[in-house]
């Protein structure tokens, strides 16, 4: 494709805004689209494609193309991450930038800058896994995340769902871990086919399902969905539960928590009950102290296990919010707990790669409540569910080594007796 000077135009003009980053990159896309109707999919497509590339490779493709203009940086992105040829360009970018891009050598690069991070975020890496490790996460980092897929198990097989897609000649495979999954190997618009429409697929990351096997509750169960958000994982604990039980749906976003009756009338599954909260001692939430099962808190993070999908955040997110995310996922695991009686499940889980998101609120957690809760293996959690997934103790999904976004996940057993209810150490942290 030769792109027209119009189009390079409306390609810089919305990475203009982007480069803002005063919200998140989706929405200002289709804000951008909104606002020029006239704009047909191909074209919506390349400015999308090259928008992000500049998102996700932004720092190497400022020293290649020494500017930090959005159109030295869109021209950037199109010849060294989109293969675009200097004759592909003639006419709308200048020729000699083309050549300086050409000619930039990477490799010689610092470290943060080939992997495109910012100086804090691959220090806190590197330090944490070593250069050639960091590196590799990195590497992993930059590249587009596979469509991927949730089967309704509840209704139907994961077999007829790929016999139906490869009729409807769309690409697919079964994911090698989540017995739900299933990846397109391009990016249809899946959600105007019938088998989502029917409610017998979701979209969501195989990390994302693997998660609700972590927590693995069973048909007739009390769990609940400490922090839901839309309900993507609310609506997989329901369909592992077959319709049976209750699945209580809490978020502190009511907004967010509404789109889920939708999501769950399309599923078929009326067992979930939805609760947005007023705060961690929300009245309602109280009621149900102890009385729960399994509890799943997918914590509020960084987001940065996600920046295949979401590479505005590694520009958005300071180190000062890292650590203020980690004050905040602190008190909600803790106020989590209350929920779950003895002998019940607790798992904590984030979509981020940092330790003092991830391992050191465990560990805080641990220390704090060792008299009622006990660590459990994640990994012989999921061996319990018959998915062939080396974990450890705790368990760590990198889009590097296992295709799936960055997640992690640490899970509890409340023991049998706890101590008094005013001697509760969580109450104390709270």
């Amino acid at each position: 494709m030769k792109p027209s000077a119009g189009l390079l135009g409306h390609a810089e003009s919305a990475l203009r805004e982007l480069l803002r980053f005063g919200a998140p990159a989706d929405q200002v896309l289709s804000r951008y689209f909104r606002g020029h109707p006239k704009l047909g999919q191909h074209d919506r497509a390349f400015i999308a494609e090259g928008a992000f590339a500049v998102l996700r490779r932004r720092r190497s493709l400022e020293a290649s193309a020494g500017s930090t203009e959005p159109r030295a940086l869109l021209v950037a992105a199109l010849v060294r991450v989109l293969g675009f040829s200097g004759r592909a360009l003639e006419g709308v970018a200048a020729p000699t930038l083309v050549e300086r891009i050409r000619a930039a050598r990477v490799e010689e690069l610092p470290d943060a800058v080939r992997a495109d991070l910012p100086d804090w975020l691959w220090h806190e890496l590197e330090g944490e896994h070593g250069r050639a490790e960091a590196l590799g996460i990195a590497q992993g980092l930059l590249n587009a995340a596979p469509l991927d897929l949730r089967v309704n198990l509840a209704r139907t097989s994961r077999e007829e769902v790929l016999a139906r897609l490869a009729h409807d000649g769309i690409e697919a495979d079964a994911t090698p871990y989540a017995p739900s999954g299933v990846r397109l190997a391009g990016k249809p618009a899946i959600n105007q086919h019938p088998l989502f429409r029917d409610g017998l697929i979701e979209v969501q990351d195989e990390g994302s399902q693997l998660l609700a096997y972590l927590l693995a509750p069973r048909r007739g169960e009390m769990v609940a969905d400490y922090c839901a958000g839309a309900g993507g994982k609310t609506l997989a604990l329901a369909m592992l539960m077959r319709g049976t039980g209750r699945v209580y749906a809490m978020d502190v976003s009511a907004k967010r928590l509404a789109a889920l009756g939708a999501r769950a009338a399309r599923a078929q599954v009326s067992n979930i009950h939805s609760i947005a909260l007023a705060s961690d001692n929300d009245p309602r939430a109280k009621r149900l102290a102890g009385k729960l099962e399994r509890v799943l808190v997918d914590a509020p993070c960084s987001g940065f296990g996600t920046l295949r999908r979401n590479p505005d955040l590694k520009w958005r997110h300071e180190r000062q919010a890292v650590a203020e995310l980690a004050q905040k996922q602190g008190r909600i695991l803790a106020a989590a707990a209350r929920l779950v009686k003895p002998g019940g499940r607790l798992v904590y889980a984030t979509c981020s790669i940092l330790r003092a998101e991830n391992e050191a609120i465990a560990d805080q957690f641990a220390a704090t409540a060792t008299s009622q809760f006990a660590a459990v293996s994640c990994a012989e959690l999921l061996a319990g569910q018959r998915i062939a997934l080396a974990a450890g103790q705790r368990l760590r999904l990198w889009p590097h080594r296992h295709g799936t976004d960055g997640f992690f996940a640490a899970a509890f057993e409340r023991r049998a007796e706890s101590p008094p209810h005013d001697k509760n150490p969580l109450h104390a942290a709270t």
